[in-house]
């Protein structure tokens, strides 16, 4: 149940940031910035991808902008496995986990 967002990955010219684009918008207009998994603890799909985000490890900040993810990596921090984790921020029920009743 729920639908995959389509991501491509697109370097950038600063080492260490990586950007995301999404098809579709998770904020809207508004900028939403998040420095720490302390920041992180919403409601909103950008909130709930900004803590995915955080407890995947390796991440020092999260900017996300409408359809656009910004991440600045933490040193040594390596945006393995983020693609496949942005995909799958609107699937509710994954192989072997069963719905609750």
């Amino acid at each position: 149940m729920g639908q995959p967002i389509t991501v491509i990955e697109k370097p950038t010219s600063t080492p260490g940031v990586v950007r995301f684009e999404l098809n579709r918008s998770l904020t809207g207009m508004d900028h939403e910035r998040y420095s720490s998994l302390a920041d992180a603890q919403g409601v909103r799909p950008p909130d709930k991808l900004a803590l995915l985000l955080f407890e995947r490890g390796g991440v020092d900040h999260v900017h996300i902008y409408s359809n656009e993810v910004t991440v600045h990596l933490a040193d040594g921090g390596s945006s393995a496995g983020m693609t496949e984790l942005i995909e799958s921020l609107f699937i509710h029920y994954r192989e072997g986990v069963l719905p609750s009743l």
